[in-house]
């Protein structure tokens, strides 16, 4: 340091002024062990996807204890394999873990550890870890004062240097114990839903080799939020060993189901010279097909595309999902009016899934024809009613309103939209167009009133921010 400080009663009101920015040093510290927000990763949704992810964590969710309606599976895109809880009850998926999986054990594996971590409430408890983190910080910062004060400057820097060392290895030993803990409740929920815990001891043994690969030291779990894969498969294997599932195979439909989905995550997410050496022309099963289809059409070959989807739609003739991907291909080839057969078909096999209506919605809104925008309209508010949480749908809705000359209600779409996506001006400046124009005391009036207290609210944060 270039200053030199003479008076320890000097010294001391600087190191008072400093707390706050030891403080927010080591919650900087400590958020680096913490996963990155869904809002900065990309959300991945797909119809199927979701619908799996519903059906395979039921029973797990059950044996949490949990109900099935509030735990929700979103898929983030990146190519990570991990997987984490925030914002309650909400696991994400990444959708590299996906890939990295097998089989549908080993993602039941981690999905019942995460639920581990709602079930005990871990996000709520973040304070028991971080607080007494905190305080290691915060002593260590006055003795390290002192020390300056007495004109010991090295020795100030080091007592600081270990404090907040010392407050990290409190931090990590926490959260060390938590996922320790949560292993064993996985263990308990796998046993209770009659599943296997062979997948999840295999799924350990993934990371362990990328442990390696990555040099990680085998031999000290100081600086680690996880406890190391080892530890995490000699706590566990006897446990799994032991109970009556233990050589029970995975749910062969499951199983299955987990392929397509697979197969058409590697084809929409990774480049398609890997997606065609890992389904080769020629393997015709489902998740080749899907996988195919989808690499050839983020290429711009929607012939190519459009004929593994041919040959997918063939195989099963009625099911939803294939029939969803043909129709996609085709619309987004431009090729609107040859879409909507196909889509109605999907949407008539699967009359309740939102995002199935959405996209024959979006086909009927994209012909322009007056017939065709009234068909999409109650197609587009029973997905909306299915699933808020699509600002495409609401868009949509929007675009019809718009045309038909409904200015208030396309204003309302508008900020259902913007309150989707976050942005609280859009929202709020939409919501009160609506707020004018719609009839007092209706359903539609008083929602608007809703967004623009919400959306206020959020400005009315987004101000305090700024100040300070």
């Amino acid at each position: 340091m270039s200053r030199r400080f003479t008076q320890g009663s000097t010294m001391m009101a600087q190191g008072v002024a400093m707390l706050p920015r030891v403080v927010l040093a080591l919650v900087a510290l400590l958020l680096l062990a913490l996963p990155r927000p869904a809002a900065a990763q990309s959300i991945l949704r797909d119809a199927e996807t979701e619908a799996f992810f519903r059906d395979m964590s039921r029973p797990l969710i059950e044996a949490a204890g949990l109900d099935p309606r509030s735990v929700q599976l979103v898929l983030i895109g990146d190519p990570s394999i991990n997987a984490f809880v925030t914002g309650g009850q909400n696991v994400f998926v990444h959708s590299g873990l996906i890939i990295a999986a097998d089989n549908v054990n080993e993602l039941q594996g981690v999905i019942a550890h995460e639920l581990g971590h709602i079930a005990a409430g871990h996000n709520v408890r973040f304070g028991e870890g971080a607080g007494p983190a905190s305080r290691i910080s915060l002593l260590s910062l006055v003795g390290a004062a002192l020390a300056v004060a007495a004109g010991a400057g090295e020795a100030g820097m080091a007592i600081l240097g270990l404090g907040q060392t010392a407050a990290m290895g409190r931090f990590l030993a926490f959260t060390r114990d938590q996922e320790s803990r949560t292993d064993q409740a996985g263990a308990i929920f796998l046993s209770k839903a009659g599943i296997s815990g062979r997948g999840s001891i295999e799924f350990f043994r993934k990371l362990q080799g990328q442990e390696y690969r990555l040099g990680i030291p085998q031999d000290s779990e100081y600086a680690r939020t996880h406890p190391l894969s080892s530890t995490r498969i000699n706590n566990l294997l006897a446990v799994y060993e032991r109970d009556p599932a233990w050589n029970r195979p995975p749910d062969k439909a499951l199983q299955a189901r987990f392929e397509r989905i697979k197969g058409k995550l590697v084809g929409f997410v990774e480049e398609p010279r890997i997606v065609m050496l890992r389904y080769p022309e020629g393997t015709n099963t489902a998740p080749a097909l899907y996988a195919r289809a989808y690499a050839w059409h983020r290429s711009g070959y929607p012939d190519q595309a459009m004929a593994e989807a041919a040959r997918l739609v063939a195989t099963a003739p009625n099911d939803p999902y294939f029939l969803e991907l043909q129709g996609q291909i085709l619309l987004e080839s431009g090729k609107v009016e040859e879409s909507l057969p196909v889509l109605r078909r999907a949407a008539a096999f699967a009359p309740n899934e939102p995002m199935i209506l959405t996209l024959l919605g979006h086909a009927l809104v994209t012909s322009e024809d007056a017939k065709l925008q009234a068909e999409a309209e109650p197609l587009l508010k029973k997905a909306a009613t299915l699933d808020r949480d699509n600002p495409f749908t609401w868009y949509q809705l929007g675009v019809i309103y718009d045309r038909r000359g409904d200015k208030p209600r396309a204003a309302l779409a508008a900020a259902e939209r913007f309150s989707l996506e976050g942005n609280a001006m859009g929202a709020m400046m939409n919501a009160r167009v609506a707020h004018d124009g719609l009839r007092p005391g209706t359903p539609d009036y008083i929602r608007a009133d809703d967004i623009m207290l919400v959306a206020g609210d959020a400005l009315e944060q987004q101000r305090k921010r700024k100040k300070r």
